[in-house]
């Protein structure tokens, strides 16, 4: 199986997103190649570490009205009850589930960082958030009201703002 690599694609422009992100690839990485003696230790390792990252990020979220309640982090939560789920799966010495678990893990980060990830670093940089003290150095940019949905390109809005309404077709 293909290991998923670190690589400038993945590079959000956000020292504290990148160097997490980085550190997923590289466990991940661990986990592909680990050897069946060490393979549930490698991925209660790569669990610990995602639920801390995507524990971090729903917290940035909160803290810059992009909703934790959003697209993104009902991806986090059902990712880590997988992951969890693998776990489990791992230790009744199903081994090839945690492994084709972590393929799709591969598969599936890249796109997570590159749309979902995006969309909040953007916003970060935005609002100036300051990860070390939750400080929003730019509170004028935070939204008015709170982001629902992912917050990117990738969400559609709800259909109540894109379907006309009587009125609008008849102005």
């Amino acid at each position: 199986m293909s290991t998923l690599q670190w690589s400038e694609s993945l590079v959000l422009g956000l020292p504290f997103m990148d160097d997490t992100h980085h550190e997923f690839v590289d466990l991940l990485a661990t986990v592909v190649q680990a050897p069946d003696d060490d393979l549930l230790a490698a991925w209660q390792t790569l669990i610990d570490h995602t639920d801390d990252h995507f524990g971090r990020e729903d917290q940035w979220m909160r803290d810059t009205r992009f909703s934790s309640s959003n697209c993104h982090s009902t991806q986090h939560n059902v990712i880590l009850q997988v992951m969890r789920e693998g776990e489990k799966r791992g230790q009744a010495g199903e081994f090839g589930v945690v492994r084709q678990m972590a393929h799709e893990l591969g598969i599936w980060f890249p796109q997570h960082a590159q749309s979902m990830d995006a969309a909040l670093a953007l916003h970060l940089r935005g609002v100036g958030y300051d990860t070390s003290t939750g400080i929003v150095h730019s509170p004028q940019a935070l939204p008015q009201e709170t982001i629902h949905g992912c917050g990117g390109a990738t969400c559609s809005p709800p259909a109540s703002e894109t379907t006309p309404t009587p009125a609008d077709i008849a102005a």
